[in-house]
């Protein structure tokens, strides 16, 4: 699952852009790496299977990350037999059952994915704290008893390697927990106790089989003040933070890696990657207790990402993988950039600024079948997917499948896109985008209603994307497709409708058709073997630009 190495550059004679000849370099598609989803338990619906297959096939995920393998309505940990209407039995001793966590894998591994097997929430019978967080009621707490958590642990991934063979779970990562710096939702004890369950939990792993691949801490956030610097968190730490006049000239830090990384060292543990979350968005505290929203500038991400990968290498695990395991433009369920065009560019924009820094950067999520906050109300309701409750394709899905149509080479990078070989057929393909100048490049900020949204559509300019490609094949077919206001905007067409709770079946038909009506046309190659590509590209517009086969 690693990034490609970044090598020279290497001559490619065969392709000249504007004349030039091109170098290559690698090109990792950290866009498909991995991908989020909101719980284990979603993973036995119909409807998060088919949306999971269909984003597999089209954006080509590799991995799929989610909370709460071990929440109670899996049924992996039993101290009870459960009596229904009759007596909830004591047993003799704890009970191990994976038949819903081998349904959720075997789907997963059948769709050709694999997990990227986040260890958590805390069984209720084991948790010091219940019912911590999410309307299901997560129990984000260390143990009451460290030696049952470590044979849940140890007897889980022995019956994975029994039932999918040692080299298939080799292959896979194991995470220590979800957001613990986050006191008392995601975690309810210090940053110690985190530390100790990692302890406990990597060696665990490590005894099954040493090959396994184990890491964390999977802290939320970059902060640019104190807050976390402590056992637990210390909101007047953020004042300065909320009052500050610009938030992009403060020294944003990862949360906790330095102190993880020194913990495990002084202890001679080993940590085969650092995980962390990285969203551009975050909240402070004013000194009057009110929580003020924070929206970084558009380059947060690749900032943040030049430093963790600094500060990885410079600490005692220079070879660790760095897996950004959750990402988004915010970290709101309800936050209706989400379903707009506008996502659709921000990603694609860090994405391919970001593709070196990182092993993995993985969208949080790819479907709104979601239920942190209870069910979405609506279609189109912020969630984070790239596709709605009922399947209809938003803007940032397209840019997935645009961004893995790329070449593993790298032709051409500008900031406006790039030019890509295929090293398999050589293959030319291309994705481009107008992230407007008039943002100055501010970030997207969070929106609590569709049609609060829409001012960013007054942005402008628009852009001209041209360039020249030689040395392709004359007469060869290049497909076009391009993601604009006016072409696969579906939640455009929604508020157009009346923003409707409950769509007819003809509305939901319609959403679903204008989903996918991109504006698509071909380009040949002339006998020269030069592709002269000018296309004007409408603000937030993304193209992909690919060879036909």
């Amino acid at each position: 699952m690693t990034i490609d190495s970044v090598d020279s550059p290497v001559p490619n004679s065969a392709v000249r852009i504007d004349g030039k000849l091109c170098d290559e370099s690698p090109l990792p598609h950290i866009w498909s790496r991995c991908v989020g989803a909101g719980r284990a338990n979603e993973a036995l619906r119909a409807d998060w299977r088919q949306q999971f297959a269909e984003a597999v096939a089209a954006c080509g995920f590799e991995y799929v990350r989610f909370h709460g393998l071990f929440h109670d309505d899996m049924f992996v940990y039993r101290e009870s037999y459960g009596g229904g209407f009759g007596p909830d039995a004591p047993l003799a001793s704890p009970v191990y059952t994976f038949s819903y966590v081998d349904k959720v894998f075997d789907f997963i591994l059948g769709c050709g994915a694999r997990p990227f097997v986040e260890l958590g929430f805390m069984p209720r019978e084991l948790a010091t704290a219940t019912e911590t967080v999410f309307w299901w009621g997560a129990h984000c707490s260390p143990p009451k008893d460290m030696a049952r958590w470590v044979e849940l642990v140890t007897r889980t991934v022995e019956h994975w390697i029994d039932r999918y063979g040692l080299d298939e779970v080799r292959q896979w990562r194991f995470e220590v927990w979800n957001e613990p710096n986050l006191v008392p939702h995601f975690w309810t004890g210090t940053k110690t106790e985190y530390f100790e369950l990692y302890e406990q939990t990597v060696i665990a792993i490590k005894g099954v089989d040493p090959e396994l691949k184990v890491g964390g801490p999977a802290t939320s956030v970059f902060v640019p003040d104190d807050r976390y610097k402590g056992e637990v968190e210390d909101r007047s730490a953020t004042h300065e933070t909320a009052a500050a006049a610009d938030v992009d000239a403060l020294d944003w830090r990862p949360v906790w890696i330095e102190d993880f990384t020194a913990w495990c060292a002084e202890r001679d543990l080993p940590i085969d990657f650092i995980s962390t979350h990285t969203y551009p968005t975050d909240f402070a505290f004013a000194a009057d207790g009110e929580a003020v929203q924070i929206t970084r500038y558009a380059d947060a991400t690749f900032d943040d990402l030049t430093l963790l990968r600094t500060i990885v290498n410079n600490s005692a695990y220079p070879d660790a993988e760095i897996h950004i395991t959750e990402w988004s433009t915010s970290p709101s369920s309800r936050d209706f950039i989400h379903d707009t065009l506008f996502a659709a560019t921000f990603i694609t924009r860090a994405y391919l600024q970001c593709a070196t820094l990182a092993d993995s950067i993985s969208y949080w999520t790819f479907t709104d079948v979601f239920e942190e906050g209870g069910a979405g109300i609506g279609p189109f309701h912020g969630g984070f997917g790239i596709v709605n409750e009922n399947g209809v394709h938003k803007p940032t899905f397209h840019a997935f499948r645009m961004l893995e149509r790329l070449g593993d080479r790298l032709l051409l990078s500008t900031p406006e896109g790039v030019v890509t070989r295929d090293s398999r057929t050589s293959a030319v393909s291309a994705v481009f985008f107008n992230y407007p100048d008039d943002m100055a490049l501010k970030g997207v900020r969070s929106q609590s209603s569709y049609a609060a949204t829409r001012a960013l559509a007054e942005t402008g300019p628009s852009r001209r994307i041209r360039h020249s490609i030689g040395g392709l094949e004359p007469g060869a077919t290049f497909l076009v497709e391009i993601l604009d206001w006016e072409h696969g905007n579906a939640a455009e067409a929604w508020y157009a409708l009346g923003s409707p709770l409950n769509p007819s079946r003809a509305e939901s038909e319609h959403l679903s058709e204008v989903a996918d009506s991109l504006l698509r046309f071909a380009l040949t190659v002339p006998g020269t073997g030069v592709l002269d590509l000018d296309v004007e590209l409408a603000p937030w517009a993304v193209m992909s630009v690919r060879q036909s086969a």
